[in-house]
């Protein structure tokens, strides 16, 4: 069987990659169509993509005439919200669409999207096409996706939606200017497809006020499941960092800007966990939005001698096999530790959230300055052992990973081959 994967981003490649490689496994093909960044083709996980048998990756700008690429991302340009947002070229983008208004924008789309799925398909009937979970506020703008999914259902191929990540989050206030309990219209993009795929039942919530019926699947973490993990660890590329003699390790991983956090009370924890003797702090931004919070850029952080930024060659589990305690403004990344018995402290306190984290296991769960502190101290003189209540964590691995057992990507190639048949 044959399948045609958009990938946007670092989340979508880190979560999707599994799927293709189990996809592969099964005896089937692919085609890999990288649809944002052009730096994600030097990417170790599209690499090693590339490298097996059976997948074809291509940047969409290598597979059209440059003038074509060129008025294809304008129009991308014009509609993302990203864009909007910015005063000046906001407002142009504004008066661009409604002055190219959609109904002219219609035969770009059609054209790429009939390329793209003739180069993939050709004249056969079966096969599937997969996107990450597209939201409203996209990158890629939606209405593009709905041309390609509408043009690929007219040919009978399957339509999926797979995860680009998990929810860290047990609530649902967790953004700036979010104040009403209601379901989230940035995740209506969904219903779109034949399926939409989620890894277990907190992330579900989301979806479910959009869908119909068996839309909604929930097939566990490809990117957590422990299948992918021990692949995971022999293509990882030389870690950046060094372990040096310091007594405790410390990652934080902070948040996307646009969720509220208390960055006054994170910088406080900063600068006390500096005060331990022996301790070594890295901070870890997020991957898309690092620059614009305000902790990467205070000076009397950027002072203390052994607490560092981490570099963006440092990926996430070089940062979480060098460290010895893991400190998380929630964040699913962690969710790989979690399954290593690696100490997990979420602070909740920092953000206006709950956890899963905390939620499922409540001696992670740092409520005040106070519990930072005694956690560091008793790390520092205990060792990091026996932290986890083994049977809150077994539930957490089997309600949000390995739901509902082990067997993860075997459960994702049968749903492509239903969607595809």
């Amino acid at each position: 069987m044959k399948a045609l994967f958009f990938l946007r981003h670092y989340n979508d490649i880190d979560h999707v990659t599994p799927v293709i490689y189990k996809w592969i496994r099964s005896g089937h093909h692919c085609d890999v169509v990288l649809i944002g960044s052009t730096q994600f083709r030097r990417d170790f996980r599209v690499r090693y993509l590339s490298q097996l048998e059976g997948v074809r990756v291509a940047h969409i700008k290598e597979l059209f005439p440059l003038v074509e690429y060129l008025k294809w991302r304008l129009q991308m340009l014009m509609l993302t919200r990203n864009v909007r947002r910015i005063k000046i070229i906001g407002r142009l983008a504004e008066k661009l669409a409604d002055r190219f208004d959609e109904k002219q924008r219609e035969p770009l789309w059609r054209h790429t999207a009939e390329f793209l799925l003739n180069r993939c398909f050709g004249e056969v009937g079966k096969g599937v096409v997969a996107f990450d979970w597209i939201e409203r506020n996209s990158v890629i703008c939606v209405e593009w996706v709905e041309v390609v999914v509408a043009m690929a259902k007219e040919r009978g191929l399957g339509t999926v939606s797979l995860p680009h990540g998990d929810s860290p989050h047990a609530s649902q206030l967790i953004r700036r200017g979010e104040r009403h309990l209601r379901p989230d219209i940035t995740f209506s993009a969904a219903k779109i497809f034949d399926r939409v795929v989620v890894p277990n039942e907190l992330c579900s919530i989301r979806f479910r006020p959009f869908l119909e019926g068996n839309q909604l699947a929930l097939l566990g973490s490809p990117r957590y499941c422990e299948e992918w993990l021990k692949i995971l660890a022999g293509l990882m590329p030389p870690s950046p960092l060094v372990r040096s003699d310091s007594r405790l390790k410390i990652v934080m991983f902070l948040r996307k800007a646009n969720f509220t956090t208390f960055w006054e009370e994170v910088g406080e924890v900063v600068h006390m966990i500096a005060e331990f003797p022996g301790v070594e702090l890295i901070i870890k931004p997020h991957t898309r939005s690092g620059w614009k919070q305000s902790l990467t850029k205070d000076s009397s952080i950027k002072q203390l001698p052994n607490v560092r930024v981490a570099s963006d060659d440092a990926h996430s589990v070089h940062l979480m096999n060098w460290s010895d305690v893991i400190i998380d403004l929630a964040t699913s990344v962690v969710f790989e530790a979690v399954r290593a018995k690696k100490p997990v402290l979420a602070a909740d306190y920092l953000i206006a959230a709950r956890s899963a984290v905390a939620y499922y296991m409540p001696e992670t769960e740092m409520k005040c300055r106070d519990d930072v502190y005694e956690k560091i101290n008793y790390f520092l003189t205990n060792g990091c052992d026996s932290f986890y209540v083994e049977e809150h964590r077994q539930r957490f691995l089997k309600e949000m990973l390995d739901f509902p057992d082990a067997d993860v990507l075997p459960r994702y190639v049968a749903l492509l081959e239903q969607s595809a048949s």
